[in-house]
């Protein structure tokens, strides 16, 4: 039963981690568009190699966090600092993402698999999203982070983010963008962070 809880909560928080539009599905669906599905699939399998080891690794620290609570406190200012300088990142210094792709897009040479590895890397939010995920729901009882669970875990988030980029790279397959987008999607991610932030503080506010 727990290899099953694990494995659905390994594949629902990474097939919604990755529904909000961002730099990873919205690049598989560049790539659909530019050079085929089975291109934008070859990144999107790539992608998912990445959030796996990654997945793995913060699945090991959150294993160690569970058994140490005293360190969640600090850990929560150190988050804190981080969210405020991705919402600065985010709203003030991150490129529009409005701009027009560039017109060479489609000559990159590089293993679209290879890219998907290392532009997956670029994305350090599943080591805190997975850290969080899994000691929230071991706080109910309903993950383990057992060997054997954690592996379930490990493989439906590949699996879930998969599915994701998935339906990202069908959606705009045959959908070419005529028009140039209204939102900035880097305020979007801007103003969720910030969100978060303000949270964040008045939790550790609170607990002095």
């Amino acid at each position: 039963m727990s290899l099953i809880l694990n494995f659905f909560i390994g594949f629902l928080a990474a097939f919604v981690g990755v529904i909000p539009p961002g730099l990873l599905n919205m690049y598989a669906a560049k790539v659909s568009m530019k050079e085929g599905r089975k291109k934008g699939l070859l990144f999107s399998t790539g992608v998912c190699a990445t959030v796996m080891i990654q997945t793995y690794v913060a699945l090991l620290f959150a294993r160690y966090l569970d058994k140490h609570p005293e360190i969640v406190d600090r850990l929560q200012q150190v988050a804190l600092g981080i969210f405020i300088c991705i919402t600065i990142y985010f709203l003030f210094i991150a490129k529009d993402t409005r701009r027009e792709v560039r017109k060479d897009f489609n000559k990159s040479k590089t293993s679209r698999f290879l890219s998907g590895m290392m532009l997956g890397a670029l994305n350090l939010l599943p080591f805190p999203y997975w850290v969080y995920i899994s000691i929230t729901f071991a706080g109910f009882g309903w993950f383990e982070f057992s060997q054997p669970e954690l592996w379930s875990c490990v493989i439906a988030s590949g699996i879930g983010t998969f599915v994701m980029l998935a339906i990202y790279v069908q959606y705009f397959r045959k959908k070419e963008q005529r028009s140039k987008p209204r939102i900035n999607m880097n305020y979007v991610i801007g103003f969720i962070t910030l969100v978060i932030s303000i949270i964040t503080a008045i939790k550790i506010f609170n607990d002095f």
